[in-house]
């Protein structure tokens, strides 16, 4: 306020001053909010609406000015009942909204079509009364998308894993024949060379098809994550001597020279799966002979580390043959990749050993590489761990290894195919044992009411009634001191066969075509199992 004088000057100024510190403050806070919410509403992924207790639009951000194809101002002051639905907007305005969140699921173009949404609903509070509501709404059609291609991807995965099982009993259960007869034909006394020969050919025929199946198979399994490894006791040295006999024959036809050295700290027994290792040593050594025309093969076995419950072990395996060129070397480990293309020209097997091999000693928790030098020749270099367990446990393995099974056992065979039962029976009748056989599940339980069987060999896929009710029906029967050792049988040797028939409560598993070798070891299970 200003004073003046007489002559109309001012003389005097008079005022006040307010500290409008607090004000500038919250009036910044308030800005700050605004800018916050209004950036959070322009620069959201996902559609926001609000609207009024009256179902009336009140604003909408630029992703709901896409997704509805209505401009902001169109949009205001119209029901959002327009995009969403009369139904669902009537149970949001009763207080509902939660209900709402499940029943919108998509939000309607103005053109007509409608993308589809994951909603969700959220209360405008102001000074404690219920003034409105936020849609929230998320498009999903990129995840429905990748929803239907993974439900695909599992019913084709599936389906391929029916055709194998199915493509593998088609074709186990005549190779079965096959094989098994080769076996026994062999065995048999009297055989002029020519004849030997030419069973020999046969076998060796069914055996290259049997093992282009086997990988084939194998490297489904492992590839599907459902390959289980099991821990079984076992001599290291004998596994190693036993893979080094097979190839024995064809290092002999090419004067190679085979030297194994087998660390002596090794300890007797590990425990893993012998028959897992076997196959990688296998697919290694055969390979290392196979490709290698003059000199030798040198296998070496030692401990890398060891602790009380684990054992590291290291294997090599050196040729003296032409060797693997540099850029080849990662391929080998990859599927389908045959070594035969560059070095002989002549394609054999699946190409998939070496990518099996690497998988499985994976799951030993090993590596596997091809270890540089400049002399001539390549060396496979892998590693595996494997359990150890206390001696008292070391002591009783070594008593089951010595012990001599002489003692004759009465088993029954259930098989439906005439063929495969015949295989069978002339196998276990060689070892010395009395067999009996049925063709169906019924006849089986029937047998097992009427007779004390030591073992049964319990073909999967019989008519009347499966393997499966089979075994249900007999382990309900008898009790479990009384009751039979019941082995699998099946053709179908894909993922989950093992579990399903532990499951079903079978003891054992074997799969066609059976081996003479197979029925030993299902034999030498029978034996521990009864000792331990």
């Amino acid at each position: 306020m200003i004073t003046l004088d007489e002559n109309r000057q001012p003389v005097q100024l008079n005022g006040t001053l307010q500290d409008i510190t607090e004000r500038k403050r919250i009036e910044f806070k308030l800005q700050e909010s605004v800018e916050r919410y209004t950036s959070l509403k322009k620069y959201n992924h996902d559609a926001i609406i609000s609207f009024n207790m009256d179902g009336n639009i009140m604003n909408a951000n630029p992703v709901a000015v896409k997704m509805t194809g209505c401009p902001v101002a169109g949009m205001i002051g119209t029901s959002i009942s327009r995009f969403i639905g009369a139904s669902n907007l009537s149970l949001i305005l009763r207080s509902n909204y939660e209900m709402a969140e499940k029943e919108i699921n998509a939000v309607r173009h103005t053109d007509g079509s409608e993308t589809e949404v994951l909603a969700t609903l959220a209360p405008i509070i102001i000074n404690n009364s219920n003034v409105g509501f936020y849609l929230i709404a998320k498009d999903i059609t990129e995840q429905k998308k990748l929803l239907v291609a993974k439900e695909t991807a599992e019913r084709m995965n599936k389906a391929k894993s029916e055709f194998l099982a199915m493509m593998s009993h088609e074709i186990r259960t005549p190779m079965n024949g096959v094989i098994g007869m080769t076996d026994l034909l062999l065995d048999t006394p009297g055989l002029s060379g020519e004849q030997k020969e030419y069973i020999e050919i046969i076998q060796k025929s069914g055996d290259s098809l049997l093992a282009i199946i086997n990988d084939i198979l194998d490297f489904s399994k492992i590839e599907s994550g459902k390959t289980d490894l099991v821990d079984d006791p076992f001599d290291l040295a004998e596994i190693v001597t036993e893979t080094v006999q097979i190839v024995k024959p064809l290092a002999r036809v090419k004067k190679l020279d085979v030297r194994m050295c087998i660390d002596d700290a090794i300890p007797t027994p590990v425990y893993g799966d012998a028959y897992r290792l076997k196959q990688v040593l296998t697919n290694i050594i055969g390979n290392a002979v196979k490709f290698t025309s003059e000199g030798g093969v040198e296998i070496e076995v030692r401990v890398k580390e060891q602790c009380a419950n684990n054992v590291q072990l290291y294997f090599k395996v050196k040729d003296s043959g032409i060797g693997i060129p540099l850029e080849k070397r990662q391929q080998l480990f990859e599927p389908f990749y045959q070594l035969d293309n560059f070095m002989t020209r002549k394609p054999q097997g699946t190409g998939l050993g070496l990518a099996i091999s690497k998988k499985l000693v994976e799951l030993m928790q090993g590596d596997i590489w091809i270890e540089e030098s400049d002399e001539p020749g390549t060396t496979f270099i892998f590693t595996a761990c494997f359990k150890l367990n206390n001696s008292e446990e070391s002591n009783r393995f070594d008593q089951l290894q010595k012990k001599n099974r002489t003692a004759s056992l009465r088993i029954l065979i259930a098989e439906d195919n005439e063929v495969n039962q015949l295989v069978l029976s002339r196998m276990i009748e060689k070892k010395g044992h009395v067999v009996d056989h049925v063709v169906d599940g019924v006849e089986a339980v029937e047998a097992v009411k009427h007779n004390p069987y030591d073992i049964i060999f319990m073909d999967v896929h019989m008519p009347r009634l499966d393997g499966f009710e089979a075994t249900k029906m007999i382990k309900e029967l008898k009790s479990s001191e009384d009751c039979p050792y019941i082995i699998a049988v099946t053709a179908n040797a894909v993922r989950g066969d093992m579990d399903k028939c532990l499951k079903a409560g079978m003891d054992a598993y074997v799969s066609k075509p059976i081996k003479i070798e197979s029925i030993m070891h299902a034999l030498e299970t029978y034996y521990i199992k009864c000792n331990l």
